[in-house]
């Protein structure tokens, strides 16, 4: 089963020597046959060698890696909770077996954990960006330089929405040779990349590949995911280690792989740059991250929505839920709106409109087209300071009937019962769903306040029965689910 993963390592207070695969060398007859039987052999020089006018790629390799960094970090764990020993200390098969006076002598009070990890220096005066969970919780940080010299830092500041973290080099840095930002929005499908970082703990490696895709978003990582996709071979350790260009620019910060293993397997992620310099200059300039605010929850749109909302696509994002008072409702945008584009840039996905809303920053004024009642129109909004949106990341469940569903009133025994907040007016509660029936396979659950039936407020059991026996084909349900609202597109034609 594949799992996307951080990749810095953890590591014990003792060294941890990694092991690799035998490397197995031909016997010389067996080259030599080789050569007699098909000609020479072939040249050892990589097809990339020269990809960028007439500069080697291993000029381009030399002056990047002088802005990498090694990171090792250090966390002093506090033991004396009385679970240092472990759960097989308080264990009485284990007391028995060792004696009473094996649990008697002293204990260590502290453990130490230490994690390895990559940097990247994009200032001449220490500054060092790298991952968030690179540096977690650390008591103490050491940075490796190209050059061999080992230098403290400290957290100028960390953002776990994206993963990335700041550190400021202490004492005399010397002389610096940074990476320069480069242009990440202009990436290609194909462009040849390297990533710079210290897989394993080995020390400073390059690995080359090209960007596969771009826009990856929904992995589960962090809240805000915008990935370049690269095959170049990335592993434990290169966590917030460098994704080059071949101007030798930096276009990305390695965060996170696919993987079976636990290792390599052709799937990375890196965080690009233009997401990166943003969180960095905040952090530096005003020690957070000021990101931009709409006050919407918003939700895919699959092909049962599109047709029940008769959209001509299931391009843009679905407002499911206006937060009262906030940017979007003192804008006028309404529930059932469907967001297309911010600023003339468009939007694909529910993820791409809060990264565009984000990085336009507080009291940014941003035209939002949508479709409203099978009309486009644009409406300005001015976004506010982000204060916990709430966003439904990925597509709903596929579509289904409501057979098998159990209702009951929203009163008081309910509401106690299922938690439902003060703030839900009227509706009905979802208080059982039979397996495997239609309800079921639409995602329906217990708890589950159904508060709209085509748009408009449901009252009562009653209410929401009568309406629903006279639907058409199509059915759409505004579902409330704890802190969020769900529409649902619902097909009674698959009522048995």
């Amino acid at each position: 089963m594949m799992r996307l993963t951080r990749i810095s390592i953890g590591i014990a207070s003792v060294a941890l020597l990694g092991t690799c695969a035998p490397v197995t060398t031909p016997k010389s007859g067996d080259a030599t046959a080789a050569k007699d039987s098909h000609g020479p052999l072939p040249s050892a020089r990589p097809v990339f060698a020269r990809v960028s006018g007439d500069r080697d790629l291993a000029d381009i390799a030399e002056s990047a890696v002088d802005g990498v960094v090694n990171i090792s970090s250090e966390r002093v764990r506090h033991l004396d909770d009385g679970t240092h020993g472990g759960p097989f200390f308080s264990d009485p098969f284990f007391r028995r077996f060792f004696g009473e006076h094996f649990f008697q002598r002293p204990m260590p009070k502290e453990g130490r954990e230490r994690s390895l990890g990559s940097g990247v220096l994009v200032s001449a005066d220490g500054i060092v960006v790298t991952n968030h969970h690179v540096i977690k919780r650390a008591d103490a940080i050491q940075v490796r330089l190209a050059d061999e010299r080992v230098l403290g830092a400290e957290v100028v500041g960390s953002d776990p929405e994206t993963d990335l973290a700041v550190l400021r080099l202490k004492g005399e840095v010397g002389k610096l040779r940074p990476l320069q930002y480069g242009d990440s929005d202009k990436l290609r499908l194909g462009n040849v990349v390297l990533a710079i970082g210290n897989p394993f703990g080995v020390g400073q490696t390059v690995t080359m590949g090209i960007v596969s895709a771009k826009g990856r978003a929904n992995m589960g990582v962090v809240d805000y995911e915008d990935f370049i996709q690269t095959d170049a071979a990335i592993n434990p350790g290169n966590s917030g280690g460098a994704l080059v260009n071949m101007r030798g620019e930096l276009i990305g910060i390695n965060t996170a792989i696919l993987t079976r293993t636990g290792g390599y397997q052709g799937v990375g992620f890196a965080i690009p740059a233009a997401m990166v310099k943003t969180v960095v200059n905040g952090l530096v300039e005003v020690g957070e991250v000021k990101r931009g605010w709409l006050g919407v929850t918003i939700q895919e749109i699959d092909s049962d929505l599109a047709s029940a909302f008769k959209l001509p696509s299931t391009k843009g994002v679905l407002v499911s839920d206006v937060i009262a008072g906030g940017p979007a409702d003192k804008g006028g945008i309404r529930r059932g709106d469907v967001i297309l584009s911010v600023s003339g840039q468009p939007v694909a996905s529910t993820a791409e409109l809060r990264n565009r809303v984000a990085a336009a920053g507080p009291e940014a004024k941003v035209d939002l087209g949508i479709i409203r009642g099978g009309q486009e129109r644009t409406i300005a909004v001015e976004l506010g300071l982000k204060q916990g949106e709430r966003t439904q990341l990925g597509a709903l469940p596929e579509a289904g009937a409501l057979g098998g569903l159990s209702l009951a009133p929203l009163d008081g025994p309910a509401r106690r019962r299922f938690e439902v907040p003060a703030e839900v007016e009227h509706g009905v509660v979802v208080i059982a769903v039979k397996p495997g029936s239609p309800a079921q396979r639409a995602g329906l659950r217990p708890g589950d306040v159904i508060v709209e039936l085509g748009q408009e407020p449901v009252q009562s059991v009653e209410d929401f029965r009568r309406r629903y026996l006279k639907a058409g084909d199509t059915v759409v349900l505004l579902i409330r689910r704890g802190p969020a609202t769900l529409f649902f597109a619902l097909r009674t034609e698959d009522e048995p």
